[in-house]
């Protein structure tokens, strides 16, 4: 297996680096590469999860071609002979795991959409009875269901920890109707979504999406969509409130790190080739759910 941590691509501009993606500008375009980096609690793990980064390039792609009747996406190809022509010398490290994208300005506000209870969530509600300050009704188990998918954004931050805020600020950063707008488009895309794993066997308990804007104004979405990173899947034979679920995520990362004497911040503890393999095999078996297809 190929593992791709960092890329340095020296006759391309890099645009940005972020706790998984590489980015770079093209002129007109820009060009998303998955790395095998992973993240936990917004600190990126030295170790990286070989071929990590092409599952996840996989996942979106498959997302994006899916819901464009939701709203469009920044995605315009992911063959690398349809690439500009400089970007051909790199094949070999973009194969599976790159994106040909469009420009745009993105939005500084992460659309999180949570259907059941879960996380953070769960704390919260144990202590107030609120998720992300909005009141949830009483008597819910972990893990359950909650009456109706709520929206609980976030600022989002390439350093350090993103921090969830309130539908009203929400409105001041981005004006009230483009977060009315963009709130009930993550709904549409995560009830989309859940019904559509739910057939295949999935919980889409909750997920977050990354919106941007375009320079004719348009929104379209962007960065990925519905990954194991992204987002936290169960496996739906095996559900039941109030106990632990079978995930298909990054949860055996975040199990293993709170078990760590670790404050949260970087650096982040060594983790063992268990946690780094069993990362990978839930990540492989999200794919084949998903998709019904082996990676």
């Amino acid at each position: 297996m190929s593992t791709v941590k960092y890329t340095e691509f020296n006759d391309i501009k890099l645009a940005r680096r972020g706790k998984v993606r590489d980015v770079y500008d093209l002129g007109e375009a820009l060009l998303f590469v998955a790395s095998d980096r992973i993240s936990a609690f917004d600190v990126i793990m030295e170790e990286a999860v070989p071929e990590k980064g092409k599952i996840l390039s996989r996942i979106s792609s498959f997302w994006f071609e899916n819901t464009k009747h939701i709203i469009d996406n920044h995605l315009i190809s992911t063959n690398i002979d349809e690439f500009p022509s400089i970007c051909h010398k790199y094949k070999d490290d973009l194969d599976g795991r790159s994106m040909l994208v469009k420009k745009c300005t993105p939005l500084p506000v992460e659309f999180v959409v949570r259907g059941y209870i879960a996380g953070s969530g769960w704390k919260e509600y144990c202590q107030n009875q609120t998720i992300c300050g909005i009141p949830i009704a009483s008597g819910l188990k972990e893990f359950e269901k909650l009456p109706e998918p709520i929206f609980t954004p976030a600022t989002k931050e390439d350093e350090g920890h993103d921090e969830n805020i309130n539908f009203e600020r929400c409105s001041e950063i981005l004006g009230s109707d483009t977060a009315i707008y963009l709130r009930d488009i993550a709904i549409k895309l995560y009830s989309y979504a859940e019904e559509y794993m739910s057939q295949r066997g999935i919980i889409l308990a909750d997920t977050k999406f990354e919106f941007g804007r375009l320079p004719d104004g348009s929104l379209i979405l962007i960065d990925e969509a519905l990954t194991p990173d992204s987002s936290r899947f169960w496996l739906k034979e095996n559900y039941q409130p109030g106990k632990a679920q079978t995930n298909f995520d990054k949860q055996i990362l975040r199990d293993y790190l709170e078990t760590c004497d670790w404050n949260k911040q970087a650096p982040a503890p060594k983790l063992p080739d268990s946690i780094i393999n069993g990362t990978l095999d839930k990540y492989k078996q999200a794919y084949f759910l998903i998709t019904g297809k082996e990676f």
